[in-house]
């Protein structure tokens, strides 16, 4: 209800009424909300006002314009905290989604100097390739190219690619200590759209990462291309 005799600004009113359905699920992920000229009717205020709290609630994630079309529930994005060295599957799971993985190619291949020096193996040793496809609760959400050298980790299959890596490689006795990230805005090509199901040329998280064992020895090098509408990281800093 919108109370015109309060205090509290028509506009921040709005954007309350319309967080509160939103996290209530009255409004869900996908939902067209009405126009500012309906909002505007319905509580007779002005369009402005209308105007100003929908670009709030779409500046802070709660709603997606869509031109020609109108504006939309926002898909709630999956937030990645990079203080921990999680696996996908264990990162999802934390929060309450059930992970996926569809493995697109497994292969074997000779490391070329790129593959080689990110894994600290001779040029032509062999290494896995493995094209995946990182779903949580039924929608796409990264495509990667992952790398492990077949001596440091030998028995991996494509049944062991569907699941956890990390498990499988903690399972025989490895211990994964730590990882390197870096991470870059760019856009999609036909590779990593046609996997993750959106246009050419939209906006994805492009990560590289390198996780170690114990010894400091490279044990996976893999580039990941996340959609940037479905996923965020969240970055903890403390001031000394």
């Amino acid at each position: 209800m919108i109370k015109k005799s309060s205090p509290v600004p028509i506009y921040f009113q709005i954007e309350q009424l319309m967080r509160e359905k939103i996290e209530k699920k009255e409004l869900k992920p996908g939902d067209m909300i009405p126009s500012e000229r309906e909002f505007a009717e319905k509580y007779q205020i002005s369009r402005m006002t209308v105007r100003q709290a929908i670009n709030n609630l779409v500046n802070e994630g709660y709603l997606q314009r869509v031109r020609g079309k109108g504006t939309f529930v926002a898909v709630k994005k999956f937030e990645k905290n990079i203080q921990r060295l999680t696996s996908f599957s264990e990162d999802m799971r934390s929060r309450g989604f059930e992970p996926g993985t569809q493995v697109l190619d497994f292969t074997i291949i000779e490391a070329d100097p790129l593959i080689a020096s990110k894994l600290e193996v001779e040029e032509g040793a062999k290494v896995y390739q493995i094209e995946r496809l990182r779903i949580a609760d039924q929608q796409p959400i990264a495509f990667e190219v992952f790398y492990m050298s077949e001596d440091l980790v030998p028995g991996v299959t494509k049944e062991v690619a569907e699941h956890s890596i990390f498990r499988y490689v903690e399972e025989i006795g490895l211990h994964i200590t730590s990882g390197v990230q870096e991470l870059e805005a760019t856009t999609a090509h036909k590779r990593e759209a046609t996997a993750l199901g959106i246009k050419v040329g939209a906006p994805i998280l492009y990560i590289q990462q390198i996780s170690f064992l114990e010894d400091k020895q490279p044990l996976e090098f893999v580039k990941s291309y996340y959609r940037a509408d479905r996923y965020k990281y969240k970055v903890e800093m403390v001031r000394n």
